[in-house]
């Protein structure tokens, strides 16, 4: 299986290592997210979007661009191209606001384009929206934040899934969408840590191959 991992923290992936003051927990999860997967056999690639210095605005040109559904900027032409080869998408973020940073936000913004990734048909009964990545079969979002889940969920309405979910991927017909949080993670031990680490390479090291529904519906499932 073929996955694709998107990852936005500042420090990129290079901060996974526990080198403080350069030490990232989101490029730690998503280092081990990448081992998993790959002693399961998966082929893997990232984007890292500080890397590579993704611009997350919507300029006037752009968004002319994605009226018309073309595309001159070839780093999104790129990581489209990337998307749709995936068949699993994995999200690693920090939560700032209680939703996520400003480089995940454009990619859905810029990347995840009409016409390309998703279409809208004139006329549909009930949701319009269908996908356009054919062998995408999930998406897994890894998020760390300092909030609680329990009160993220409750108090805060548990936003950073309404909009990659239900306002994103659930709405274009993706299913076997799925939340693994690192909550307080400040507040927890080393060793609390590390087993936060490992228990995420462990999950990806075991993930398996579900395949594409043949009809798209809206309806996302968390777990």
């Amino acid at each position: 299986m073929r996955i694709l991992v998107v990852l936005d923290h500042p420090y990129t992936v290079d901060s996974a290592d526990n080198v403080p003051h350069r030490r990232s927990f989101t490029a730690a999860v998503t280092e081990a997210a990448i081992r998993g997967a790959r002693s399961a056999g998966h082929e893997v690639d990232l984007i890292d979007l500080s890397a590579d210095g993704f611009d997350p605005r919507m300029s006037a040109d752009d968004l002319t661009e994605w009226r018309l559904r073309t595309q001159s900027d070839p780093q999104v032409l790129d990581y489209q191209r990337r998307v749709l080869e995936a068949e699993q998408l994995v999200f690693a973020f920090p939560i700032w606001w209680e939703a996520m940073p400003a480089a995940t936000k454009g990619f859905l913004d810029r990347v995840l384009a009409e016409g390309v990734l998703y279409e809208e048909l004139e006329g549909a009964k009930g949701n319009p929206f269908r996908s356009l990545m054919p062998r995408l079969n999930g998406v897994t979002l890894l998020t760390v934040m300092t909030t609680p889940t329990a009160a993220y969920r409750w108090w805060f309405g548990d936003p950073v899934t309404k909009v990659m979910f239900k306002g994103a991927f659930g709405k274009i017909g993706v299913k076997n969408l799925r939340w693994r949080n690192y909550d307080r993670v400040e507040h927890r031990t080393p060793l609390q840590r590390q087993r936060m680490i490992d228990a995420t390479e462990q999950y990806f090291s075991r993930l398996s191959v579900a395949k594409p529904p043949k009809r798209a519906g809206a309806t996302a499932s968390l777990s």
